[in-house]
């Protein structure tokens, strides 16, 4: 069992460092451009299986991807992070160039591999893998919704001084500020949250979680990187491990929720075919305007991606 994950800067290390943690594959491969960051991070990680004992062998390589060869999943994590004062849309061209190469020689050693995205602008970079892979839409899928749901999850359990555990949300949308909360779906041990907080203070905690990259961006100075590799880490075990797990994940629409040729997160059972089944829930008026506005942003900028092709 072997999974990939290409680029090895904070959100690829931190991802390939949960897999092995988390004995996810026998082998997990770690690919960058730059000569020896993946190497060395990789040694980092294996030098530590006798310390947090895991069994995961970890290899970094410097753009060789036959070694890549035969991967059950691919992360790819590859292009520019985002600076303060960039917008997602900023990175589109260089990093749709970044995504596009990574892509082509991913299939070439694993044609068969699902393909999960977390590289930015999420949405749009998803559509330019799946465009570059030719897989089924079920094989390539972009990591938001997860990230976006925890962000969301941690800062109720804050704020009701409960466990993050207890605490189940839905999240739509794209991944950016048109994203798209569910009160409705949200519960914190089986009881609605909206039973548990005022409105106004939860109205604030979703705007918190619609702006959650761009607050640490501020702090930071870069992008984040623990969460969102843990993230695509959960992603990758509930496809190795066939689990069935119902969560947020970025897919191509084909006619749920009255949308076509649209990337969204929307809920999706993620199994060993990758996407096994897009759950369509029955939103009200108010949730299918804001899922609307959300898809009008991402075609926006796919429609960005297009003309640069």
């Amino acid at each position: 069992m072997k999974v990939t994950v290409v680029g090895a800067g904070n959100v690829g290390a931190t991802c390939a460092d949960v897999l092995a943690y988390r004995e996810i594959a026998n082998e997990v491969i770690l690919v960058d451009i730059k000569e020896g960051v993946a190497e060395g991070k990789a040694l980092d990680v294996w030098q530590k299986a006798p310390i947090n004992l895991y069994d995961t062998k970890t290899t970094g390589v410097t753009n060789d991807y036959s070694k890549t060869a035969g991967s059950e999943v691919v992360v790819i994590t590859s292009g520019l992070p985002r600076k303060p004062g960039m917008t997602r849309d900023d990175l589109i061209e260089t990093n749709a160039g970044i995504v596009k190469s990574v892509t082509e020689q991913i299939i070439k050693y694993s044609p068969d591999a699902t393909i999960v995205i977390v590289s930015n602008p999420l949405d749009v970079m998803t559509y330019q893998a799946h465009i570059s892979s030719k897989n089924s839409r079920n094989k390539v899928i972009g990591m938001a919704g997860i990230l976006d749901t925890a962000r969301y999850r941690a800062f109720l359990a804050e704020e009701l001084n409960v466990s993050p555990k207890d605490i189940q949300a839905v999240l739509m949308g794209g991944h950016g500020d048109t994203m798209v909360p569910l009160p409705r779906y949200t519960t914190v041990g089986g009881i609605p949250v909206t039973e548990l907080i005022e409105k106004d203070k939860l109205d604030a905690i979703i705007e918190r979680t619609k702006f959650g990259g761009g607050e640490l961006v501020k702090l930071m100075g870069t992008s984040a990187w623990y969460a969102p590799g843990s993230a695509a880490a959960q992603m990758v075990e509930a496809i190795v491990k066939d689990q069935r797990r119902v969560f947020p994940v970025c897919v191509k629409l084909e006619g749920e929720y009255g949308i076509d040729d649209c990337y969204l997160g929307v809920p999706v059972i993620l199994g060993k075919n990758g996407v096994e089944n897009v759950i369509e829930l029955d939103l009200n008026d108010d949730e299918k305007a804001l899922l609307e506005d959300s898809r009008q942003h991402v075609k926006e900028v796919m429609a960005v991606l297009d003309r640069l092709s």
